[in-house]
């Protein structure tokens, strides 16, 4: 959802730049399938934060798993939020939407929701067709516009402006692509959603396929929604908007046939649905494993487990629609709301964990050090 909304305002308010985040997505996906899975497959983990406990101990882990459910509560709330921008044009207000709609922890479940990930893409792309058939030469008058305007701008080194103008512009290569390449090892590789994807696959081999080949994915979704926002600014011809989340879905309603709008946002909807379940049960995942059973539940039966893990689901449904209200007067794009949230924890989980993978004699109060050091810092660059 935040890549289908957020995206295409960012090329209709800029360029390009935005693709070279990337090119460093790619590049952690690789270091991920290559440090980071073997050891999780080597010790069958459960969570992410089992190898922290394996490898460092249980208070190393369960400061990882309360970071974790601090960053996945605001990112999940931010996606929540942007699944409601759409509604907000069609209504002309804030309807938070979807809600708790599964408490089942089976991971297929997940996996047959994503697939309407292709039902929105599909409609994007018919967008695109009607946009471009509105246009008096088609493809040719976005390009004549957008060039004259250096929408199509990729790389960006940032070193014209001088040595400040380096270091306060957004995109420059340097910082896009290592910032890229952080962001997605952390996620891919310490984020609980994310990894328990990974796991579910029948071998190390495919999981690592999958998480590269993921990489290259999502560098072709990025450049082809950031294509749609360079075509929505000559559909527009240049007209200013203070929002950018709100273009792309202001088109979908406003401009296309009813049926086929309401198929897109239909889509977008169920899109939503499977990453805002996935983040509903591996919050609650983390919560009965990695925080509840080591104290209080170390005898519990199956059964109980079930009945915890559905009510730990419905008690973080009900905070990710309040933590969704916080990002209704934000003025940044909800993609870099979110990439900002992550970033400022994710620096401590990528370092603890790489600590763990790649330097056999640390110990714990190293880890916790070295991770609330990271933390802090990360916390005073962002505020």
């Amino acid at each position: 959802a935040i890549t289908f909304i957020s995206i295409p305002g960012l090329a209709y308010l800029t360029n390009l730049n935005f693709l070279q985040i990337a090119i460093g997505y790619i590049i952690g996906r690789i270091a991920i399938a290559f440090l980071f899975l073997p050891s999780y497959y080597r010790g069958e983990l459960v969570t992410a934060y089992e190898f922290l406990k394996t490898r460092f101990g249980d208070k190393t882990r369960n400061y990882a798993s309360v970071v974790f459910l601090v960053t996945r509560t605001l990112a999940t709330g931010v996606r929540l939020f942007t699944t409601a921008i759409p509604l907000a044009i069609i209504f002309k207000g804030y309807q938070i939407f979807s809600g708790y709609s599964n408490t089942s922890v089976y991971a297929i479940a997940i996996v047959i929701i994503t697939i309407f990930t292709f039902v929105y893409i599909g409609g994007a792309s018919l967008a695109l067709y009607i946009m471009l058939s509105h246009l008096p030469h088609g493809w040719g008058t976005v390009e004549a516009m957008a060039s004259a305007q250096a929408k199509f701008q990729f790389i960006h080194f940032g070193f014209s402006g001088g040595f400040l103008h380096f270091f306060t512009v957004k995109y420059t290569f340097a910082a896009s692509v290592l910032g890229g390449a952080f962001l997605s090892m952390a996620s891919h590789g310490t984020d609980q959603l994310i990894v328990q994807r990974l796991l579910a696959t029948n071998s190390l081999r495919s999981s690592q396929k999958a998480v590269i080949a993921s990489g290259f994915f999502v560098a072709l979704q990025f450049l082809f929604f950031l294509l749609i926002g360079v075509a929505l600014y000559a559909f527009y011809k240049a007209t200013p908007f203070t929002d950018g989340d709100q273009i792309f879905p202001k088109f979908i309603v406003e401009q296309l046939p009813s049926g086929i709008s309401g198929i897109i946002v239909a889509g977008l909807f169920a899109s939503a649905m499977g990453s805002l379940s996935g983040s509903i049960n591996s919050l609650a995942s983390s919560t009965l494993v990695d925080l509840y059973r080591p104290y209080f539940g170390r005898n519990n039966s199956d059964e109980k487990d079930l009945k915890l893990s559905k009510l730990f689901s419905v008690i973080w449904t009900v905070i990710l629609v309040a933590t969704a209200f916080i990002f209704i007067h934000s003025n940044e794009s909800v993609i870099e709301i979110a990439l900002s949230i992550a970033s400022v924890t994710y620096g401590g989980l990528l370092g603890t964990f790489l600590l763990g993978v790649l330097f056999k004699k640390t110990r714990q109060p190293d880890a916790i050090a070295g991770f609330t050091a990271g933390l802090l810092v990360l916390i005073y660059v962002f505020f």
